[in-house]
């Protein structure tokens, strides 16, 4: 079932009034608008800060996990060579926490790119070829270009990607991005976020079903 919900507000609503409701997913804008709601957090939802997978006990106990980050990091694995080092994160959501834990476990280095940068993160603006040249990972976790509005994409220089960056989108509707067709125009590995999304199903079915 899907609960489009106006406001987070209504979800008390959710799960007072649905049936044999044991677990959901929970997808932007409210990964971590949720928390306050939920009764647990799993160890590595606490440290991500974003739940994207939700379990609810007879009781009505509700505890939250990230399995975001375990879908990522399986889907990006096979395209990773030594020369992947560093990473740029663009955007600073909810789904944005997940990825930054998963390149954490890979030890791979990153750095957030935000339209509304604090002083530890980059703007666009910033971008400059020689810091572009630095990272080799590009991840899109904005909702930027998401079917209908397919045409848009995150506003950095495509023409800075090479053969040797990978371009990774969370996005998998439509299942090439503008982002990832601009940056496949100039040689770089793309892949949009349809096998992520696979691989966190199957995390939070298992987490369901014990």
């Amino acid at each position: 079932m899907n609960f489009d919900l106006k406001t987070i507000k209504d979800f008390p609503k959710i799960i007072a009034e649905t049936k044999g409701l044991k677990g959901m997913n929970v997808t932007i804008p409210y990964k971590e608008e949720v928390i306050p709601f939920l009764n647990k957090l799993s160890k590595n939802a606490k440290k991500i800060g974003a739940v994207n997978t939700i379990t609810i006990s007879k009781k009505k106990k509700l505890k939250g996990y990230n399995t975001d980050f375990y879908g990522f990091k399986k889907a990006l694995k096979p395209l990773l060579t030594p020369s992947h080092k560093k990473a740029l994160i663009l955007g600073t959501g909810g789904a944005s926490k997940g990825i930054a834990f998963a390149f954490q476990k890979l030890k791979i280095e990153y750095d957030f790119v935000s339209r509304n940068p604090t002083e530890f993160q980059f703007s666009y603006d910033e971008l400059t070829p020689e810091i572009f040249a630095e990272y080799q990972i590009v991840v899109n976790t904005t909702p930027l270009g998401t079917h209908p509005k397919i045409e848009e994409a995150p506003p950095i220089d495509y023409a800075l990607f090479t053969k040797d960056h990978i371009a990774f989108d969370l996005v998998y509707n439509p299942e090439e991005t503008t982002f990832l067709r601009k940056a496949k125009e100039h040689s770089a590995k793309t892949k949009n976020g349809y096998e992520m999304l696979i691989f966190q199903a199957e995390k939070a079915w298992s987490i369901w079903n014990g």
